[in-house]
């Protein structure tokens, strides 16, 4: 795990988009795509890149997560704000950019039917991650098995509550998701955990400096190989080992990359 510590928000959102940059350009590769806020700068710097040439025509690109019974076309579905945000503004083809199906009457079935897709696609290359003020990724809520797979969740009132700004009323917000789980997330090569604000602070520091442990999900990231963990100062101001952190970083190879 590399945790890498960036003055402001956006100089975390460029250094993904550099990462994702670099994974589109060495070929066709395949991307998981986080939706709220975080992800937001960093899908607005791979639009511009776009307009200026990066191409997506190679790529094709998985969801992490639906809410139940939300229609795709529904403004809050993760289908319309992944469109809205960054699907529309880019050059994937048509039928390239999958997502769970939260009106379907079997969601187990539909469960099982996103995983063997993934499967299918040669799995995740980059995916990309937030975190919730409680440590979870996805929407597996603290307290979800480690190894879990897609399957249907139930959200905390505390998950409730942070999404609520996106909804004209906060009972409007459903009360179950489908996501992916912790083990199908961990199958992906490269995982890019992104964090800004000082409210992201203690879940951060639970997740890279604190046991593995069910109580904050994204402690679980610790057990891949290949996580990189993209922070801004405020994020980062409950890291034990700040100075570690910005030393090894500073004097990495550049060959290395991300």
């Amino acid at each position: 795990m590399e945790i890498v510590i960036l003055p402001t928000p956006a100089d975390v959102a460029r250094t993904a988009a550099d990462a994702i940059e670099q994974q589109v350009r060495s070929g066709p590769s395949v991307l998981g795509l986080a939706t709220g806020s975080t992800p937001l700068g960093t899908y607005q710097e791979l639009t511009e890149r776009h307009r200026n040439g990066l191409s997506f025509a190679g790529a094709q690109a998985f969801l992490l997560d639906e809410y139940v019974g939300l229609p795709s076309a529904h403004p809050q579905s993760y289908h319309s704000v992944i469109r809205e945000e960054f699907v529309d503004g880019v050059d994937f083809p048509a039928g390239a950019v999958h997502g769970l199906d939260g009106v379907a009457e079997d969601l187990e079935a539909e469960a099982a039917r996103y995983e063997a897709a993934i499967t299918a696609a040669g799995g995740v290359d980059l995916q990309i991650l937030g975190i919730g003020t409680d440590g979870h990724v996805g929407f597996n809520e603290p307290m979800s098995s480690l190894g879990s797979r897609t399957r249907i969740k139930t959200l905390t009132q505390q998950t409730r509550r942070d999404n609520a700004r996106f909804f004209a009323d906060p009972a409007d917000v459903p009360d179950h998701v489908l996501t992916q789980g912790l083990g199908t997330i961990r199958e992906a090569r490269h995982l890019l955990l992104l964090a800004m604000g000082e409210a992201k602070a203690e879940a951060i520091a639970a997740a890279v400096e604190g046991p593995v442990a069910a109580a904050c999900p994204a402690s679980a990231l610790q057990l891949h190989p290949h996580v990189t963990v993209l922070v801004d100062e405020a994020a980062a101001s409950r890291l034990a080992h700040r100075e570690y952190y910005q030393d090894t970083f500073g004097r990495k190879p550049a060959w290395q990359g991300l």
